[in-house]
C-alpha cells in the first residue's frame, strides 16, 4: 500500500533527523572529552555525563516538536518572541561555528592518516575531508546525508560498543575502582566539568539544527511529521548519542584511568594516545577497531556540521528576507557551505598551537548560554505558537524547568569558581 500520509509512514521512513543529530553529538564531545573524562578521573564523572544528558534532553526535544506542531525551524520561531531571542541565538552561533567546525575536522583529519597511514599532512587530510562532505551534500542533498548518517552511527554503535566489551576483561575494572580520583572541586577541575557538560551530548543549539532537518525531512516526503513520530526519531537519535558517549567514557575509565600516562589535551594526539594504550592493553589486533570507530564518530561529526551550519546561516537570511523560495535559500545554502569550512580551514592554520584553547573556549560559549537557550525553546513550545494537543503536559513542564535551574547553577558555580 502507498503510504502517504504521515500516520501511515513506516517507522523507518520517519528516521532521519534523529541520526544526523546522533552523528553531530557523537564526535568531541564523545572521543575527545568523554574519554577524558573517563581517563582524568576514573568512573567520578559519571554522574556529570549522566546529568548533561537528562537535564538538555527536554531543551532539546523541543527542537523537533516545535516544527513538527508549527511545521516551522526555531529561528523562525525566535524570530516571533523578539529581537533579544533572535540575536542571541544568531551571536551564539556565528560566536561558535568556525570554532567547532575547525575542532571537528582536524580531529578527524588527524585520525584519517593515523588510520590509512598516506603520509600526508593534517591540513591535506581536511581539505580531502570537508571536500568529501561538500560534494556528497551538493550532490546528493538531503536524502544523502540522511542515507549516510544511517549507515555511520550504525557502525560506529557497533565498533564501540565491541571495544567497551573487550575492555571490560583481565581485571580492568578492578582496577579502575581501585585506583583513586584526583579532586575535581577546584579551578582545574570545574573547568573540565563545564567544557564536558558544554557538548555532552551535543549543544544546546543543536535543537535549531534538529528543527531545520525535522522540516526538511517532511518536504522531502513531501508529507508532514507528526509529533509521534518527531518524538520517536529524537529519541532513537538522542538515547544513541548518550549511549555511545557512555561507552567512550567507559573507555577512558577502563582503559587510560590510572594508567600513568600524561594525556594531550589537542585531540588528535589524544586520540593516537588513545589508540596506542588499546594495542599496549588489548593487543595490536585492537588498534584498527578503535581506529575506526574514533573516525567514524569525527567523520559523523564532520558531515552533519558542514551541513548543519549553512542550514542554519541560509535560514536566517531567509528571515530577513521573507520574498526568498526554497531555490534562493538553496543557493545561500551552497555559497555558505564553502565559506564557512574554508573560514574554518584559516583558523586551524593560525591556531592549531592553541587547539585547547579553542575547544575550552567553544564548549564554555555552548554551556553559558545554554540557559538561554533552553528557556527560549521553552517559551516557545509552551506559548501560543503551538497548539494545546502538542504543547508538553504538566509534568514535563516541571521536569524542564527543574533542569533549567541546574543549569543556571552549574553556570553560576563556574563563574564563581572562574572569578576565585
Amino acid at each position: 500500500m502507498k503510504q502517504t500520509a504521515s500516520e501511515k509512514t513506516s517507522i523507518f521512513k520517519t528516521l532521519g533527523p534523529g541520526f544526523l543529530l546522533a552523528g553531530a553529538a557523537i564526535g568531541v564531545s564523545h572521543l575527545v572529552q568523554a574519554t577524558r573524562a573517563g581517563a582524568d578521573y576514573g568512573f567520578l564523572l559519571l554522574w556529570v555525563l549522566i546529568l548533561a544528558c537528562v537535564t538538555k534532553y527536554p531543551f532539546l526535544e523541543f527542537g523537533p516538536r516545535y516544527a513538527a506542531g508549527t511545521g516551522n525551524h526555531l529561528i523562525h520561531g525566535y524570530k516571533k518572541l523578539g529581537k533579544f531571542p533572535y540575536w542571541t541565538f544568531i551571536i551564539i552561533t556565528v560566536g561558535s561555528m568556525f570554532i567547532i567546525q575547525a575542532a571537528v575536522t582536524i580531529v578527524t583529519a588527524g585520525l584519517a592518516e593515523k588510520l590509512f597511514g598516506m603520509g600526508w599532512s593534517t591540513f591535506t587530510w581536511s581539505f580531502i575531508i570537508i571536500g568529501v562532505c561538500i560534494v556528497l551534500l551538493l550532490i546528493g542533498k538531503y536524502p544523502a546525508l540522511d542515507k549516510s548518517m544511517k549507515a555511520i552511527v550504525s557502525l560506529l554503535g557497533i565498533a564501540t560498543l565491541t571495544a567497551v566489551i573487550l575492555a571490560f576483561g583481565n581485571g580492568r575494572l578492578e582496577n579502575a575502582l581501585a585506583n583513586e580520583a584526583p579532586e575535581v572541586w577546584n579551578k582545574v577541575g570545574v573547568a573540565f566539568v563545564i567544557s564536558f557538560m558544554g557538548w555532552m551530548p551535543i549543544p544546546l543549539d543543536a535543537s535549531v539544527w534538529h528543527s531545520i532537518w525535522t522540516k526538511e525531512k517532511a518536504e522531502t516526503n513531501k508529507s508532514t511529521t507528526s509529533l509521534k513520530e518527531a518524538f520517536t526519531d529524537f529519541n532513537v537519535g538522542y538515547f544513541a548519542a548518550a549511549i555511545i558517549g557512555l561507552l567512550f567514557f567507559l573507555m577512558g575509565a577502563l582503559i587510560m584511568f590510572g594508567s600513568g600516562i600524561n594525556f594531550s589535551g589537542n585531540g588528535v594526539e589524544f586520540s593516537g594516545q588513545l589508540i596506542e594504550l588499546y594495542g599496549t592493553s588489548l593487543g595490536d589486533w585492537s588498534k584498527p577497531l578503535i581506529g575506526i570507530a574514533a573516525f567514524i564518530a569525527m567523520l559523523s561529526t564532520t558531515l552533519a556540521v558542514t551541513d548543519a551550519f549553512p542550514r542554519v546561516i541560509s535560514e536566517v537570511f531567509a528571515e530577513e528576507k521573507p520574498e526568498w523560495k526554497k531555490d534562493q535559500k538553496w543557493k545561500s545554502y551552497k555559497l555558505n557551505v564553502f565559506i564557512i569550512p574554508v573560514l574554518s580551514l584559516l583558523i586551524l592554520y593560525f591556531f592549531t598551537a592553541s587547539f585547547t584553547v579553542l575547544i575550552d573556549f567553544a564548549t564554555a560559549l555552548s554551556f553559558l548560554s545554554a540557559p538561554f537557550l533552553a528557556w527560549f525553546n521553552y517559551k516557545l513550545v509552551t506559548g501560543s505558537q503551538m497548539a494545546k494537543k502538542d504543547r508538553p503536559g504538566r509534568n514535563y513542564r516541571i521536569y524542564s524547568l527543574v533542569s533549567f535551574v541546574i543549569l543556571i547553577l552549574f553556570n553560576l558555580v563556574y563563574l564563581y569558581t572562574m572569578v576565585l
